[in-house]
């Protein structure tokens, strides 16, 4: 299950910067400040991330 969110944070880690950048740049109108797109996209990015160095990925309590 941690494998999981942690995927599913990266992957909309990634896509928030890429928008994010997009938007700095003109490419893209995104409909919130691109700065602020680009700091949940690090946000989101990085603890999927750490979710995924994780080693233990059971469900089952001790």
């Amino acid at each position: 299950m941690i494998k999981i969110l942690g995927f599913i944070l990266t992957i909309a880690g990634a896509i928030a910067l890429i928008m994010g950048i997009l938007g700095i740049f003109g490419s893209m109108e995104v409909g919130i400040n691109s700065w602020a797109l680009i700091i949940l996209g690090i946000v989101f990015f990085f603890a999927g991330i750490g979710l995924l160095k994780r080693r233990k990925d059971t469900d089952q309590i001790d």
